[in-house]
């Protein structure tokens, strides 16, 4: 088992306890559930039952360029999921070697910026497959210096092949990511030796929703076709599961703009466990609500979360962290 240089220290495998689910109350008044919806509209395969989207004969839908949304749906709970999100995270640092940079506890501004983008596809209904392209940025902010110095920024691109058949889907995304220091934090930190972290990575991953889409499972990994350090072992291991409430009106809001506004309650929990960090499992839980305008592809999440294990994000990715946070998610 190879070590890290510096900012990659390894901290020792320690198992952690599972955390108390903290769903968060709807108190709608005058809420009801959504309608079902006409043969007519527009259905975002990644959030809706593939049996409810118009079928058609099998062979006879043409390949399409830039399809709409994906056949396969993002994982709710994943810290590395490109979409576009803002959030405060109170952070507990609990390795020395991060400590001595950042302190015991701090206050983070953590944003990211990218999207899964549909390039060619095929689908009878919602079943079918889709190549994409993905591009994400993932940044974290020091809210306790004078100037939110940046911390660390990811960059990621790749390339997603997705496929879905009934309830079960598919996701491989070949990728890569490039991980950077901060100049404020750089020159915060004199003493600190900036590691070389970037790899390329192919990642498969299978689904298996619940019927209605109520809820799903999933699991896969990623194994790096090439990194550096190139000491780094190659295998990660990754699962989780998600449950969906039923969706509800809002009548109040309703009355304020043009279209049927649903919201509805989500919980997600996302595991993963790395060959280079003894196989620790970390894991991130996520829970909140979920706003969408019926017929449209477009949603807003407001959602907290409890993050507990080794930091996802790129120049510590051997650091442990525990931290609680609340955020906005947008899904396009």
């Amino acid at each position: 088992m190879s070590r890290h240089r510096t900012c990659l220290f390894r901290g020792r495998a320690l198992w952690v306890s599972p955390v108390l689910l903290l769903v968060l109350p709807v108190a709608v008044a005058g809420a009801e559930e959504t309608s079902t919806a006409t043969p007519s509209r527009t259905y975002d395969c990644r959030y809706e039952s593939s049996q409810a989207a118009p079928s058609q004969q099998a062979g006879s839908t043409p390949i399409e360029a830039f399809p709409e949304n994906d056949v396969f749906r993002p994982l709710l709970a994943d810290p590395k999921q490109p979409q576009f999100f803002a959030t405060y995270q109170a952070v507990r640092v609990r390795n020395p070697a991060l400590r001595s940079n950042l302190g015991s506890s701090v206050n983070i501004g953590s944003v990211g910026f990218g999207e899964n983008f549909g390039i060619v596809g095929q689908r009878t209904g919602c079943d079918g497959w889709q190549i994409g392209i993905l591009a994400g940025v993932f940044a974290q902010f020091n809210l306790d210096a004078s100037s939110a110095d940046l911390i660390n920024a990811d960059y990621v691109v790749g390339f997603p092949i997705s496929w879905r058949k009934n309830l079960f889907s598919a996701r491989v995304r070949f990728s890569h990511q490039s991980s950077h220091l901060g100049d404020e934090f750089v020159l915060g930190n004199p003493g600190l030796t900036r590691e070389n972290f970037s790899f390329e990575e192919v990642e498969p991953i299978v689904s298996l929703d619940a019927p209605g889409g109520w809820g799903r499972i999933y699991g896969g990994g990623g194994y790096m076709l090439g990194r550096e350090p190139d000491s780094i072992d190659r295998l990660r291991a990754q699962w989780g599961a998600e449950l969906r409430g039923p969706a509800f009106h809002w009548t109040g809001l309703e009355r304020a703009v043009t279209g049927s506004l649903a919201m509805t309650p989500v919980l997600g929990a996302d595991f993963k466990a790395f060959e280079e960090l003894n196989w620790v499992v970390s894991y991130n839980v996520v829970a909140g609500l979920e706003w969408f305008r019926a017929g449209g592809s477009r949603r807003v999440r407001l959602m907290m979360n409890y993050y507990n294990g080794f930091t996802p994000f790129g120049q510590f990715f051997a650091q442990k962290v525990e931290s609680i946070g609340v955020g906005i998610y947008l899904v396009f």
